[in-house]
């Protein structure tokens, strides 16, 4: 029988500072924990994913780099962590992959090609996490063409939604042009204070204006998410993944699970 084919999420927003990084690795490593094979991509130039899970990005012999412009496979590149997921690290190369991939034909699915051949190689992975970088140019159109469903952690900050409504216009058209599966799992709020009321009003506000879904629980703003990759760690891990944000990504990735069968 032919292995399942994996759930892929598009973790993106074109604002930096929301925890999206965070969020990739943190949802990544909790579906680790729940038996899964997990497999993150990251998709930044800035390789902050690569980093926070103890990885040099200058000692990279074969990054998403080489993968997306056509010099190796998938397989080449990816690397293990010590959290538990793979991973298909970046580097600096990166920036230049977007005008490499602009003077080609089909450049939009250029990632999911990367990941079928992974797929017909034999690496059977239950889900993908894709990193967007912090723009809507080709590197985040390729992760919405690949992705299943896209989620985006939103600051809960007044400021932090003005990027949300061209963030669903690009999801709309990558619905028509190049993936008609494609579909807006919703929002997830980070850096979350309950004590006021600021937060929640950002809340009601996005869910209001833009028509998502806010995915609870929120996560908690924490010292903790910033110590984290100091020590290629995620927040799971390092200081015993006992905060109230690891605790909300965990529940985060339950629900993502849903009823999928275990891999391993």
């Amino acid at each position: 029988m032919a292995a399942k084919a994996p759930t892929i999420f598009a973790i993106a927003n074109q604002k930096g500072g929301v925890a999206k990084t965070t969020t990739t690795i943190s949802l990544g490593v909790a579906l680790h924990d729940l038996g899964f094979r997990v497999l993150l991509v990251d998709l930044d130039a800035q390789a902050c994913m690569t980093f926070s899970l103890g990885t040099d990005p200058d000692a990279l012999e074969v990054s998403v780099h080489e993968v997306l412009t056509g010099g190796r496979g998938a397989a080449d590149a990816i690397v293990t962590t010590e959290d538990g997921p793979d991973l298909l690290p970046a580097n600096i190369d990166l920036a230049a992959a977007e005008a490499m991939l602009l003077t080609r034909t089909g450049r939009e699915y250029a990632l999911r090609t990367a990941l079928d051949d992974l797929a017909e190689a034999g690496a059977a992975y239950d889900f993908i996490l894709l990193d967007c970088p912090p723009s809507l140019g080709v590197l985040t159109v390729n992760a919405l063409t690949a992705a299943g469903e896209v989620i985006v952690p939103l600051q809960c900050e007044t400021l932090s939604h003005r990027g949300v409504g061209q963030l669903l216009e690009t999801i709309a058209d990558v619905r028509k042009m190049t993936n008609r599966a494609l579909r807006l799992r919703g929002v997830i709020p980070t850096m979350f204070d309950g004590r006021t009321t600021h937060s929640r009003d950002v809340l009601a506000d996005v869910a209001e204006r833009y028509d998502v879904a806010v995915l609870e629980p929120p996560i908690a703003r924490s010292i903790r998410f910033a110590e984290a990759p100091a020590a290629g760690r995620s927040i799971l891990r390092s200081g015993g993944g006992r905060t109230r944000g690891a605790a909300a990504y965990r529940e985060h990735a339950e629900a993502l699970a849903g009823g999928r069968r275990k891999g391993r």
